[in-house]
């Protein structure tokens, strides 16, 4: 008798908060900012499989970065946590016995978003060169009669999709793809800003330094702590770049991160400087091949961090870089070919494989900057959900941040209740809000989430109030 009333109330006391968490979405959609905009919210426990609470569910919306979810998720599936990127060097020609290759060397890129990349010492572009120069002396290598060749031939040469919008171009968070990605795909620009309000600020520097890159400059000074508000301007190949936009006034050597053009040249360029610097000389230019000879001498095959490690990096700091290298790897790894149409080809084809309903979304690409992408909270759920029942769910549960501690959340749900663990993906673009993740009950279960607005008039920080209160709900329904 006591267990049948204690069901009772429980089921009574979660019947409650659902109706609560409808009220506040409700009173919601009616608040300024919201009335003309869309709201879909929807949970499912992802334990049973069954929806708890829906609102707009079925309605197509665009998810902006928690499409990264969906990229990542499907990586773990399909490549497993300790995958890892390979980049491979290797020469053709004959090495006389002064230590003379007489041939090219070529590296071959594997589609590595960490290779060059300035966040980790073991990355960082010296590092990678003074490796790479060992392994070339360990052969014997001591002068390169020939040429660096780089081939990008893993993914194709459509780095941007064609529906992202010409203000990200240019800006380091929409640099694009390549086979052979090199320092993120983007390069820093210091700035020191003018002596008074309104006065031009001036560039000081760029690293990498020497990079092939044209830039002007029409950045003014604003007021102290502004911020960085410097939007760059420049197509993917291009050498220019437009610089617009304010830096706060007081600061000098400002760092503002821009879109580096072909990345994979710029690789090969600054490691055949690198080599003349340090003891290999290389008598010419480096230069693109679209095919690699046979009888290749190997090198090296530098390995990247694992996937696990990468996937992490994508969630946590939503890096757009990170998640459409995987995204176009998961359409080489499957077709041959990284490309946006294969990638999503392999994501809907692992949909497939787990017999989830489809209607109404549309992969458009890996990290969510193309408004063109579609889904449904409720769908979101639902592939959540199917996630929590695979063996590799907890790896990817920790690349999720944690509300209230890291990454992109860790400003969500202040005063959150003991017991209560929520990891959330965020994604924001003009116009566009969402969440999506977990939740984990002080009782076990597990709670999968998806919140979105999209066409809302509210400010960026009036929007995340509004959403982190539903947010809250869904934390607190058991």
């Amino acid at each position: 008798m006591l267990l049948t009333f204690t069901m009772i109330t429980a089921a009574t006391a979660a019947g409650q908060a659902t109706a609560d968490l409808e009220k506040l979405v409700n009173q919601t959609r009616r608040e300024a900012g919201m009335r003309n905009g869309v709201l879909s919210v929807c949970v499912y426990n992802a334990t049973t499989g069954k929806q708890i609470y829906s609102h707009n569910a079925e309605m197509s919306v665009t998810p902006a970065s928690t499409q990264k979810l969906v990229t990542t998720g499907v990586g773990f599936a399909m490549l497993g946590g300790e995958f890892r990127f390979t980049t491979k060097m290797n020469a053709r020609g004959e090495i006389d016995r002064d230590g003379v290759l007489h041939g090219n060397l070529y590296i071959t890129g594997g589609g590595d978003p960490l290779l060059g990349s300035y966040r980790y010492r073991q990355t960082m572009p010296d590092t990678l060169f003074e490796g790479w120069t060992k392994a070339l002396k360990k052969k014997g290598i001591r002068r390169i009669d020939g040429r660096v060749c780089y081939n990008v031939n893993i993914f194709d040469e459509q780095p941007l999709h064609d529906s992202w919008q010409w203000g990200d171009i240019g800006n380091y968070y929409a640099a694009g793809v390549s086979g052979l990605n090199f320092h993120e795909n983007m390069y820093f620009v210091y700035f020191n800003a003018g002596k008074k309000l309104g006065y031009p600020a001036s560039v000081a520097r760029t690293v990498p330094k020497n990079i092939d890159i044209h830039g002007a400059s029409e950045v003014t000074t604003a007021g102290e702590n502004t911020g960085d508000q410097v939007i760059v301007y420049g197509s993917p190949t291009g050498k220019e770049r437009i610089y617009r936009g304010t830096v706060p006034l007081g600061k000098n050597d400002f760092a503002v991160r821009a879109a580096m053009p072909n990345p994979a040249k710029t690789c090969a360029d600054l490691f055949s400087s690198y080599l003349r610097t340090h003891g290999v000389g290389v008598s010419s230019n480096s230069m693109q091949v679209y095919t690699v000879p046979d009888s290749l001498r190997s090198i090296l095959d530098y390995r990247s961090s694992s996937y696990y490690t990468i996937a992490q990096y994508t969630n946590l700091t939503s890096n757009n870089i990170y998640a459409e290298s995987i995204f176009k790897y998961l359409g080489y790894y499957k077709y041959g070919l990284g490309s946006f149409k294969n990638g999503a080809k392999a994501v809907e084809e692992w949909f497939k494989s787990k017999g989830l309903n489809t209607e109404g979304v549309r992969i458009i690409d890996g990290s969510g900057l193309s408004r063109l992408n579609r889904t449904t909270t409720d769908f979101m759920c639902r592939y959540l959900s199917a996630l929590s029942k695979e063996s590799f769910f907890d790896e990817f549960l920790q690349t999720i941040a944690k509300a209230g501690e890291n990454g992109t959340a860790k400003n969500l749900l202040p005063g959150l209740p003991t017991g209560i663990t929520v990891r959330v993906k965020t994604g924001s673009m003009d116009g566009v809000k969402s969440y999506a993740g977990y939740v984990i009950t002080p009782h076990g279960q597990t709670l999968a989430f998806a919140i979105v607005s999209n066409n809302h008039d509210d400010s960026s920080q009036d929007i995340a109030g509004k959403l982190n209160k539903i947010l809250y709900k869904i934390a607190t329904l058991y």
